[in-house]
């Protein structure tokens, strides 16, 4: 499903590289009702765009799981009237005015300076490489100008997400980067939701191809780091890690961090001390981050969001705030690298949960960073289960991660 979107209009924002102008926004609502709240949001959004002169061109909505996400869609749909949204449950929301939980945030486009193209994907047969490629072919229905990026939503309790980068790239190739996150439901592991337009979705894949006449910024870090001695990977299957160093992967990994009673029998109880306790693939120039998301008891199992190859090494990693947040300032400028001094239009994050669980109260202090190291320009953004950024090669998929896509 695509519904292309190339609209005109005007902003007060302007860059020497740029022919046309562009404008962003961010809308907050903290709302009771989801229909009330997904509409004030958006409007506000929309709001701000005209204020400069701009037309919407895309909104891109994040919204907390507690609201009723068919009653989210509704207003989403209403408030936007014909203008593309995609958009995902959370973790927790960010927005230039800070980090929240329990609200809806909209980060909007607006001007002739941008165009996009919209497309959704439910994955009914569990083949996320098929459905990757198929939100892929939006970036088809848009003029191309002088930089694009394909930015993707989805259900990270679906499968191996790194399936999705993977499908992406066999439709679009390497020059366009892909960029986004997985939706989370509240640490709940029990089910997200995608929004395309006025529908509510599950199990989906929702995208947006973005092209700009101004440049387009990935940054990408995390601030984990190894601990312990590493271990082989003695069985796996895709994203289930069997055993290491030949015994039971989830004992191994339970007393390696030495984890209190109720983490070995309650599932909740797992999640949460697991979501700040990663474990990392070894790999040659970099740790690949692997969020460690449910255990399987009886089979003393774990499974994590994406693949983790047999016979590969992994440690354990640990972080505090200090290594989180000097993660956030190389997102950051690696973000700002190609855009020579000039300043962006607008920012969007993906930050993941388990950096929020080592910052704790000091979520507040990253979000004023990354406003602050952005320029005071509009950032929107959300906790998520995962996160896509592929700038270089075929694989894109990270978690315990943050995304940072600098719009200039």
């Amino acid at each position: 499903m695509s519904n292309p979107s190339n609209q005109s209009g005007l902003s007060d924002h302007s860059a020497a590289s740029a022919n046309k102008l562009r404008a962003t926004a961010t809308g907050v609502s903290r709302l009771a009702s989801a229909s009330e709240a997904a509409s004030e949001a958006v409007l506000s959004a929309a709001a701000q765009l005209r204020q400069r002169g701009a037309e919407p061109v895309l909104f891109v909505a994040y919204a907390a799981p507690t609201y009723d996400p068919k009653l989210l869609a509704q207003g989403f749909g209403t408030a936007a009237e014909g203008v593309p949204l995609i958009g995902c449950s959370t973790a927790g929301e960010i927005a230039t005015s800070g980090p929240d939980e329990g609200g809806v945030v909209v980060f909007a486009l607006g001007g002739d300076g941008f165009a996009v193209s919209v497309s959704s994907k439910e994955v009914s047969d569990g083949d996320l490489r098929a459905a990757g490629a198929e939100v892929a072919r939006c970036v088809g229905e848009v003029t191309r100008r002088e930089s694009t990026v394909l930015l993707l939503l989805s259900d990270g309790l679906s499968g191996d997400q790194q399936e999705i980068v993977r499908g992406a790239y066999d439709q679009v190739g390497a020059e366009i980067p892909l960029v986004g996150g997985c939706a989370g439901d509240g640490l709940r592991m029990e089910q997200t939701s995608q929004f395309f337009g006025s529908e509510a979705l599950t199990n989906s894949i929702v995208a947006a191809a973005i092209t700009s006449d101004g440049p387009i910024g990935i940054g990408v870090s995390h601030g984990w780091r190894s601990t312990g001695v590493p271990m082989t990977v003695t069985k796996s299957s895709g994203v289930v890690v069997e055993t290491l160093d030949d015994e039971p992967a989830l004992d191994v990994y339970l007393d390696s961090l030495d984890a209190p009673a109720e983490v070995r029998t309650d599932a909740g109880a797992f999640t949460e001390f697991a979501a700040t306790r990663p474990i990392g693939l070894i790999r040659r120039n970099r740790d690949e981050i692997r969020f460690v998301a449910t255990a399987d008891f009886e089979n003393r199992t774990f499974t994590c969001f994406a693949e983790v190859p047999q016979g590969g090494s992994v440690s354990v990693m640990q972080g505090d705030a200090d290594s989180v947040l000097g993660a956030t300032k190389a997102a950051l400028a690696g973000a700002f690298e190609s855009f020579g001094g000039d300043a962006a239009e607008g920012v969007m994050v993906f930050d993941c949960i388990a950096r929020k669980g080592v910052l704790g109260e000091g979520i507040t202090a990253e979000v004023s960073q990354i406003c602050e190291q952005a320029g005071g320009v509009p950032v929107a953004g959300f906790y998520s289960y995962g996160e896509f950024a592929r700038t270089s090669g075929s694989s894109g998929f990270h978690n315990q991660t943050l995304v940072v896509l600098a719009l200039g």
